[in-house]
Order: C-alpha cells, then sequence, then structure tokens
C-alpha cells in the first residue's frame, strides 16, 4: 500500500514537472546568448542593446527617454471610436504613423518639437528588422526601465506599418480644459480619469521644450531623473513664479525656479472628477507603479489587434528600484498645498533642508 502511494506521488511529481516544462521551456535566439518564450522575441535584444548605448547614453534616464516616452502618446492616442463607428478615419493608434508620415504629424500643432526624437529614432527603425509602431513602443518601454522606481513596462510585437496619416487635433494641448481631455481620452480608447491620472505619471520623468521656448528642457517636478510621487505633490502646491517668461499658452504658475507647470497638469490635480485620483498618488508608489504600467499597456496598443500580437515583455529591462522618497522641496510645507481633494486631507510629508530648491534644466 505504501509503495502504490509513493508511486502514485511520484507519477504526480513527475506530470506536474512535465508540465511546468511545457510552460516554461524557451527557444535559444541565433545570437547564441539570449533565450526566450517566442523566437519571434528573439530580434528584439539586439534592438534594445543598440538603442541603450547609442540612443540612451549607455542606459541613462535622461533627454531622449523622457523624449521617446512623450513619443508612444503622440503616436497612439491618434485614434477615434467615435470615428471608426461613423465609418470613418479616425487614425491607426498606436502604428507609427507619427513616424511614417513624420512631415505632416510633427507639423500639427500638439506635436512641436517631437520631430527630433522621430528623426533620432530613424537610424534605429532603418537598421533593424522592426515596423516604426513597434520601435516606437518598445523604445519607450526600454527608455523607462532606464529610471529608478519605474514599473516594467509589457511590450507587445506585431504592429503592422501605417498606411495613412492620423488626423489633427487628436492629441490633447496643454491649454486645452478638462472637459476636453477626458472626453478625448475617453474617445481615443475608452479610459476613464483614473487612468488619465495614471498616464500623467509620465510627467515624474518629463520636460518642456517648446511651452516657453526660452527655456528648453525644464522639468515638471524637482527629481526628473526619478520616477517617483514628486510630481503628483508639486503639482498641488501654490504657484508663485515661472520659471522663464510670462504668457506662454498652456503654462501657469509654478511653486519652484526652474519647475514648470502646464495648465492641464494643474487643473486635472483641481477638478473634482480627479482631484482624489491625484491625490492618492502622493507618497504611494507602488500605486502609481501599477496604475502607469496598465495604463500604458492599454495606450500601446490602441487600433491593433492584440490577439495577432506576441508578448515580448521579457526583453524589457527590470528598471531599478526607487531611490527617492516622498517629500516637499526645500523651502515649502503642507501649508503651500492647494487642497483639492475634499475626501481626505493631503499627506503630511517632510521638508528638504537647505535653501529653497531650484530645479536645473535637464
Amino acid at each position: 500500500m505504501a509503495f502504490k502511494t509513493l508511486a502514485t506521488l511520484v507519477s504526480v511529481l513527475a506530470a506536474l514537472q512535465v508540465a511546468n516544462g511545457a510552460i516554461t521551456r524557451r527557444v535559444a535566439c541565433p545570437d547564441g546568448v539570449n533565450t526566450a518564450t517566442n523566437a519571434a522575441c528573439c530580434g528584439l535584444f539586439a534592438i534594445r542593446d543598440d538603442i541603450q548605448q547609442n540612443l540612451f547614453d549607455n542606459g541613462e534616464c535622461g533627454e531622449d527617454v523622457h523624449e521617446s516616452l512623450r513619443l508612444t502618446f503622440h503616436d497612439a492616442i491618434g485614434f477615434s471610436l467615435s470615428a471608426a463607428a461613423k465609418g470613418e478615419f479616425g487614425g491607426g493608434g498606436a502604428d507609427g504613423s507619427i513616424s511614417i508620415f513624420e512631415s505632416i504629424e510633427t507639423n500639427f500643432h500638439a506635436s512641436i518639437g517631437v520631430d527630433e526624437i522621430v528623426n533620432e529614432q530613424a537610424p534605429f527603425i532603418a537598421r533593424h528588422n522592426i515596423t516604426p509602431g513597434d520601435f516606437i513602443q518598445f523604445a519607450g518601454a526600454v527608455g523607462v526601465s532606464n529610471c529608478p522606481g519605474a514599473p516594467r513596462l509589457e511590450f507587445l510585437l506585431g504592429r503592422p506599418a501605417a498606411t495613412q496619416p492620423a488626423p489633427d487635433k487628436t492629441i490633447p494641448e496643454p491649454f486645452d480644459t478638462v472637459d476636453t481631455i477626458l472626453a478625448r481620452f475617453a474617445d481615443a480608447a475608452a479610459f476613464t480619469p483614473e487612468e488619465v491620472v495614471a498616464l500623467l505619471a509620465s510627467h515624474t520623468i518629463a520636460a518642456a521644450d517648446e511651452v516657453d521656448p526660452t527655456i528648453p528642457g525644464t522639468p515638471f517636478d524637482s527629481t526628473p531623473g526619478f520616477f517617483d510621487t514628486q510630481f503628483f505633490i508639486e503639482t498641488q502646491l501654490r504657484g508663485t513664479m515661472f520659471p522663464g517668461t510670462a504668457g506662454n499658452q498652456g503654462e501657469v504658475l509654478s511653486p519652484l525656479p526652474g519647475e514648470m507647470r502646464l495648465q492641464s497638469d494643474s487643473e486635472l490635480a483641481r477638478d473634482s472628477r480627479t482631484a482624489c485620483e491625484w491625490q492618492s498618488m502622493v507618497n504611494n508608489q507602488s500605486k502609481m507603479m501599477s496604475a502607469f504600467k496598465a495604463a500604458m499597456a492599454k495606450l500601446a496598443v490602441i487600433g491593433q489587434d492584440v490577439s495577432q500580437m506576441v508578448d515580448c515583455s521579457e526583453v524589457i529591462p527590470v528598471p531599478p528600484p526607487p531611490q527617492s522618497t516622498a517629500h516637499f522641496p526645500a523651502g515649502l510645507s503642507n501649508a503651500d498645498v492647494e487642497q483639492a481633494c475634499a475626501e481626505t486631507p493631503f499627506p503630511t510629508l517632510p521638508t528638504d533642508p537647505g535653501p529653497v530648491t531650484s530645479v536645473p534644466p535637464v
């Protein structure tokens, strides 16, 4: 009896090992170095290594990462559910049209300055076997992985090349109203207000070049090299100054020298539909990471047939852990918060010591 029980147990364990092996079996890639769960992903390793070294300056969380992440949005958001429902072309979504039809789409007002990163990425697309739509989303995910505190973004392979440019006016502008912004996101992919807030976590590693062209590279928070919650903290502080010139469309007063605040960010942080979600990101690194990852996964496949795509997320590097903690910049405190969420008080945070924080350009 004991022998039969033991034999049965061994058989069950063997079956589990076989099943597990079937699930985790990997393909040896032609490069002789890497393996993948799907052979289609093998070619991405060389592309990843190329852009890390030659586009992202050996894996930095710098300007080209910021711009590549911005490009993922500008390409993908060009889609309209309402147009499609009427049988009209409202854009192809994340299809690389902003790269293929660069002379058209980068001249849209909302994409001023995007031509620089499109032109930087073009040689990489030319020398690798990858469509522009795939490359844009892949480069964005790889770039974000260089930023401490960022989530490891998903990447699905298999976007066909765009055949026509996206229409103008599909990219929200920083001077648009909250109503307009939420409506545009809803029409693009049924994004909820909460998902819009999550996507704007991208601004924690972003900067503006064209809002005030006299001060290119002006960050949106005081820690643009870290994917942290400072953006959600600092957008809720009372604005007192402009980092450069006044009167720029889409810009409002910011709380720190050298930091820019977009009108759209300011209004979303204070609107009753989004204020509490905005505040909920403060000092909640894990929530910000998971919400951003989920929203980016949705953004990256707008207009695509996911059933025809291959999950190659394993090629994306694991980002460094968070290297900053939530705080008020030196010289500011809870007294400077413009409380907008009516449901819960703003978290109590420490203030950095020293003189008033001044944010350098990136």
